[in-house]
């Protein structure tokens, strides 16, 4: 497919899991993807290489969202990579998960700081970089947002914020052309939901117990969506949060 064609792509945090699918489905459908990451370079070559072998276009740049200087190193290196930014998917994000007697000040710094403050910045720098025939901002948000689950008072907030300023960004852009829409997907199979043990628990099997779809997502289950707004076909959408967890609320 080619409906993404001569489209330029900034996915940020794909060096792996979500933001890896998301790029790999963009390049796959014809955008030219710049793979960020803040520190996984390993992990962006890798996916850089799996999309020029498919026969795609894809260019790695280590630069971190939660800094201001990250993020104008990011989107400078993009205008020099391909010339122009035509599609925003602000995927980067963290999460640390503990009860309120255990929360820090530290905590809540580490996780706006990426979910929110870069979140926000990189939209900006996207929206001044954005021709007159106007753009896409995809943020991936997530179901904790509206599941609230114990332990997350801190990241289902970071969460709770995205949804807002992805609605309050479509009114404020729409007049420049640019949709601003949010994914909001559920519990996804990851290297990170692998290495925290998920994977085969009891807790997994209560997830897909309350999915109705009955198991867990994929990255391409996202990537496919993500690619979805980013074309044309989704011209008229614009300030939606499509939740993409399998029916899981």
């Amino acid at each position: 497919m080619s409906k993404l064609k001569g489209k330029v792509a900034i996915v940020t945090g794909a060096s792996k899991g979500i933001g890896a699918g998301i790029a790999k489905q963009l390049a796959s459908d014809g955008a030219s993807v710049i793979v960020n990451y803040a520190s996984d370079k390993t992990g962006a070559e890798k996916t850089v290489a799996e999309i020029v072998k498919a026969g795609g276009k894809a260019t790695a740049v280590g630069a971190s969202v939660s800094e201001a200087s990250g993020i104008e190193s990011l989107f400078t290196q993009a205008k020099k990579a391909y010339g122009t930014v035509d599609i925003l998917v602000n995927n980067a994000g963290v999460y640390k998960f503990a009860p309120l007697e255990a929360v820090t000040a530290d905590d809540i710094d580490y996780m706006y700081n990426t979910n929110v403050k870069g979140l926000l910045l990189t939209s900006k720098a996207a929206a001044a970089q954005f021709s007159a025939t106007g753009g896409s901002i995809i943020n991936i948000g997530s179901v904790a947002s509206e599941q609230t689950p114990p332990a997350s008072s801190i990241y289902s907030s970071t969460k709770g914020a995205v949804d807002t300023i992805t609605r309050v960004l479509a009114k404020e852009l729409g007049p420049k052309k640019i949709r601003v829409n949010s994914v909001n997907p559920g519990p996804v199979v990851t290297e990170g939901f692998k290495s925290a043990g998920i994977e085969g628990s009891d807790f997994e099997k209560q997830m897909v117990t309350g999915t109705p779809l009955g198991r867990i997502g994929q990255p391409e289950d996202i990537g496919t969506v993500v690619s979805f707004l980013a074309s044309d076909d989704a011209q008229w959408i614009t300030g939606s949060l499509l939740q993409a967890a399998g029916g899981l609320r």
